[in-house]
């Protein structure tokens, strides 16, 4: 056995950390009849291959070990180092350079085409095995860097010590580390190839990730075993088209806390959260992003960790049991999910590899300035199959039932908020982000195609037509759009006094000429009641008894109009202050009967809207809705049908506290009506004005009908009629 202290070729760039392959340097190399085996442990006093019992030699003070012998003295294909350091601690591991490439040349072509929709399964650190052997496969897409490293607490965040192997064209570096388990920390430190630049930066398809402030990311390895089953076989075939969504949107940071003030956990919010929305009805819960995000004040939407439940709450298998939890109890959940833009710490996905890679290098295209964020670049295959990849594995990992997709508009548009001359226009001269668009068609038709019964819903505040449109039709291939106009025009008109709404009539009939031009949700959210707007209950007029019948009525009006509903938490029992997403909200209030009637009528309002077919069959198609009397602006009362499935409904709103003796209203057909729904009643807080037992329609010819009915019409009120 011949050993030298001669440093191999290559071994130069190992020392400095500038190896792009340091996998030609150490681990077993045949050599003539010789074989070679190599390691670099700079910490290493010395280093023996524990099956064979042969020690390495030095190859001076460098850190580097080589073993030469014979193929008949020579360990197994993968061998394990035992080794001591100065201050006489041991350590044995398998080699991590004696393994062979390990992702699939398939893989990477996928990759590289932006059509691999679950890469975060090699991408990222994924539990892994080779021969028997385990550990974990680490992997990342860095195409201008010289070096990547993985380094972590297993290696004293030492970036000589675990170099990645480059995988050619693609980008992509990987490393198997045998002896690595779950929990463990790590990051990638990336040296960039033209300035040299070393950064340390976060997996960007990290699986779990520790608190704020820290930020590296945690080996994770799910152990979760779901109980839904039968929620997910039916979901297949579930017309959300034609069936109720009420949705309760919740930002899970300032719902409830625990007795410190502190945050709940992802299982106690399960336990509290599941109840109250199964007492008031809704059939989906939406969360504000989850997201892993380094900032609190984002409220989530400044992501960084696109494929990490935010540690705040727990484990992502917390998380799953929270899915989980509200499925066997038949509520739907969705996520609110950012591809628009990413925050710019330093830390994150900005010049990831010391190159704009995920974003545009110029910030006319790369930066929206009103937010601080860099915007990513969906012509680059691989940064589309990222954000593919995420929406994948929300919906298969999670099992979550839909992603409403946050800043559509601003994905859209070249020029969003941005003023002449700070913006590049398209290759056709246009504004629209044709990269964008055609990521966000990929992405509607993959998730519709893979995952039959899931929805996605855009917050889209434009004319943008067809954004719920097939894309074989021309669309955009979303599922539903947020009704953001009919949403602006109603807080409007309720703003008014009722004195001076009669001038401000067509705030309420506008709506309905597009109302079915789109698959609309008509959502009361959290950007309503923050930045100084106040709450919903404080933006309505009047004393306090006023400002609650407004909101009974407001909430009347969103579940009798046509269109999928949506109600950010606290809305529904009256909070009185601005949402303040550091603190939880004011559940004190429900000691009081106002806000313990208003509760009851939303609960009420839910179930109404699930079990009449009239409220929720034709949401989107424009025979579930008929004018009775849209022209009532000095009295500002308006009436209209809502049918469905063979049921009809008849729904009158008096916008202004005058009670309406005598009211009269033309109705579809002759008979005996009854009141379903007064929001006047007392059961709510109300003054209890209304009309008791049936109503009987008379051979009187009205509003272009034969029969009507006379009413007396509650002051801010509405009534929800059926035929008895």
């Amino acid at each position: 056995m011949n050993q030298t202290s001669s440093l191999p070729p290559g071994a130069d760039r190992i020392l400095a950390a500038r190896h792009h392959d340091p996998f030609e340097v150490l681990g077993r190399h045949q050599q003539d009849d010789d074989v070679i085996i190599r390691c670099f442990l700079p910490r290493a006093k010395s280093v023996t291959l524990l099956e064979t019992q042969q020690p390495l030699s030095p190859l001076g003070d460098s850190g580097l070990f080589q073993w030469r012998g014979k193929a008949s003295e020579a360990p197994a294909r993968h061998y394990r180092l035992h080794w001591q350091d100065a201050h006489g601690n041991t350590f044995t591991h398998y080699d991590p350079y004696c393994f062979p490439a390990q992702i699939a040349p398939f893989d990477l072509h996928l990759f590289g085409e932006g059509k691999h929709w679950h890469a975060y399964r090699f991408l990222g650190a994924n539990p892994w095995q080779v021969d028997g052997i385990q550990g974990m496969l680490f992997a990342t897409w860095a195409p201008n860097a010289e070096r990547v490293s993985v380094v972590g607490d297993f290696n004293h965040w030492d970036g000589r010590v675990h170099p990645m192997r480059n995988r050619g064209h693609s980008g992509v570096w990987e490393l198997f580390i045998p002896g690595i388990t779950t929990g463990a920390l790590y990051k990638f430190e990336i040296r960039n190839r033209d300035s040299g630049a070393v950064m340390v930066k976060i997996d960007p398809y990290g699986k779990q990730f520790e608190l704020r402030p820290n930020s590296a990311a945690l080996t994770t390895q799910t152990h979760y075993h779901w109980q839904d089953q039968e929620w997910m076989e039916q979901r297949k075939s579930r017309d959300w088209l034609h069936a109720p969504c009420a949705i309760y949107e919740v930002h899970l940071g300032s719902w409830q806390r625990n007795e410190q003030g502190g945050f709940l956990d992802y299982r106690e919010l399960a336990e509290r959260l599941v109840a109250h929305v199964k007492q008031l009805g809704f059939t989906h819960i939406e969360l504000l992003p989850i997201t892993e995000h380094p900032l609190d004040a984002s409220w989530g939407y400044q992501t960084l960790g696109y494929f990490a439940p935010t540690s705040r709450f727990g484990t992502a298998d917390d998380f799953r049991h929270f899915v989980d939890l509200c499925h066997r109890n038949g509520i739907g959940v969705i996520l609110d999910w950012v591809p628009a833009h990413f925050p710019k710490d330093a830390h994150g996905l900005a010049r990831f590899d010391g190159t704009a890679l995920y974003e545009h290098e110029d910030p006319r295209r790369g930066e929206h300035s009103d937010w601080g964020t860099l915007i990513y670049n969906y012509g680059r295959p691989e940064v589309k199959n990222f954000l593919l990849s995420s929406a994948f594995y929300w919906l298969e990992e999670f099992h979550l039932d839909g992603l409403r997709v946050d800043a559509v508009a601003s994905m859209l548009y070249l020029d969003y908020s941005r003023q002449p001359g700070q913006w590049l226009p398209n290759k056709y001269g246009g504004r629209e982000n044709l990269e964008a668009i055609d990521f966000i068609r990929e992405m509607n038709e993959v998730t519709h195609g893979e995952h039959p019964g899931t929805v996605i819903m855009a917050e889209e505040s434009t004319a943008w037509p067809q954004v719920s449109r097939p894309t074989w039709l021309g669309g955009l291939g979303f599922s539903m759009k947020w009704n953001m106009g009919w949403m602006h025009d109603t807080l409007d008109y309720f703003s008014h006094d009722p004195i001076y709404r009669s001038y401000h009539h067509d705030r309420l009939t506008f709506g309905l000429l597009y109302a079915f031009s789109e698959n609309f949700v008509l959502p009361f959210s959290h950007d309503e009641v923050v930045h100084g707007k106040g709450s919903l209950r404080a933006r309505m007029p009047g004393d306090e008894w006023q400002q609650f019948a407004n909101l009974r009525l407001l909430f009347s009006y969103l579940y009798s109009y046509p269109g999928k509903k949506l109600l950010f938490m606290g809305c529904e029992f009256g909070q009185n202050a601005e949402w303040n997403y550091d603190k939880a909200l004011d559940w004190h209030l429900l000691q009081y009967p106002l806000n313990q009637g208003l509760q009851q009528l939303v609960a009420d309002l839910n179930r109404l809207y699930r079990e009449l077919p009239a409220l929720h069959a034709h949401d989107f198609e424009p025979q579930g809705f008929e004018w009775i009397d849209c022209h009532d602006a000095s009295q500002s009362v308006i009436s209209y049908l809502r049918q469905g499935n063979g049921q009809m409904l008849i729904v009158v709103l008096n916008f202004t506290p005058l009670p309406r003796r005598d009211y009269r209203i033309g109705v579809p057909r002759p008979g005996r009506y009854r009141e379903i729904l007064n929001s006047d009643s007392a059961h709510y807080g109300g003054s209890n004005l209304g009309n008791g037992g049936e109503l009987h329609s008379e051979p009187v010819p009205w509003m272009g009908r034969e029969h009507s009915i006379s009413l007396t019409l509650p002051p801010l009120a509405a009534l929800i009629l059926q035929p008895a």
